[in-house]
């Protein structure tokens, strides 16, 4: 934390979601709930995945892991954020900044190559069923969450690498409710049009060829589905269709905040509150909903 140092500032302060006081005092009941159920939603997920035998495969392995990143990509923001709805004064220290920053793009760099992972477990499951048991066995499970958690770790380290030791020697309110490379970078003391090229190019390799690579799976999986029978078609599709629905939520808002170039600061908001509060809430709504197998266990947990 050398760049700290040699900073002026030694903490940023946050904008917010907005100015009213009495709009703060509102919505910290509704976002206090949101992270709860968030919390519980999905560490009940991992829970009901552990402790139920019949959801001992690859496909709810790979969920479980799913719902604790999306556990601790929420746990990294709303906290801070909720609690800052009663403060007047919302302050982050540098290295809090920094830190916020390394664990929200591990998490969100994990969760990317998680959904690949997940897309290729169906593609495996629909496309090539008999040698399922043997491709997606233990090892590989295994291996495809470490691979997840070390892309991710990658890229939060490569992110954060290259704004660490900017001077930040004025400016210090982040017009945000928690750190993020766009708008932290704003507020260097130096011309950083180069280093926000660097930055978007170093999150688009990585959101593009997960994206791509899901559209591959999935669409192989489609039409596989479209030439099976009406049955195995049905169930696949139904099961391909809460992947496909989280994988938009969570790339739709990245897409935007990274790789768009105009910048709105409501819409920028809107969407950061979006991936980081709204979507690791929607994730385990959207696969107990749609699947049987996870309310089959549910029952037998209750009866």
């Amino acid at each position: 934390m050398e760049g700290a140092n040699q900073s002026v500032v030694s903490e940023f302060i946050f904008h917010g979601l907005c100015d009213s006081k009495e709009l703060q005092k509102f919505l910290l009941l509704p976002f206090s709930a949101l992270y709860l159920m968030t919390i519980l939603g999905n560490l009940f997920i991992v829970f009901l995945i552990i402790t139920d035998s019949h959801l001992h495969s690859p496909m709810y392995f790979l969920l479980a892991n799913l719902s604790f990143v999306d556990f601790c990509l929420s746990s990294v923001t709303t906290p801070k954020l909720i609690t800052d709805f009663l403060k007047d004064n919302k302050t982050i220290s540098f290295e809090g900044c920094m830190s916020q920053i390394l664990c929200v793009h591990v998490f969100a760099g994990g969760e990317m190559v998680l959904l690949v992972s997940m897309a290729y477990d169906r593609y495996v499951a629909i496309c090539k069923p008999l040698h399922y048991s043997s491709i997606m066995n233990r090892q590989k499970c295994i291996w495809l969450v470490l691979t997840s958690w070390i892309i991710g770790f990658v890229h939060a380290t490569s992110q954060l690498a290259m704004i660490l030791d900017l001077p930040f020697c004025g400016p210090r309110i982040v017009d945000s409710f928690f750190c993020d490379i766009p708008e932290v970078i704003k507020l260097a003391c130096m011309d950083t049009h180069t280093l926000r090229l660097l930055i978007n190019a170093d999150s688009a390799v990585l959101a593009t060829t997960c994206f791509i690579l899901l559209l591959i799976s999935y669409t192989y999986i489609l039409v596989t589905v479209r030439l099976s029978s009406k049955d195995g078609a049905s169930k696949a599709l139904s099961t391909c269709t809460s992947h496909i629905t989280v994988v938009v939520l969570f790339f739709g808002p990245c897409i935007f905040i990274y790789l768009w170039p105009p910048s709105i600061t409501w819409v920028d908001k809107f969407l950061a509150v979006f991936y980081t509060v709204i979507t690791p809430l929607l994730n385990p709504a959207i696969y107990t909903l749609r699947n049987k197998e996870i309310k089959n266990a549910i029952k037998r947990l209750i009866s």
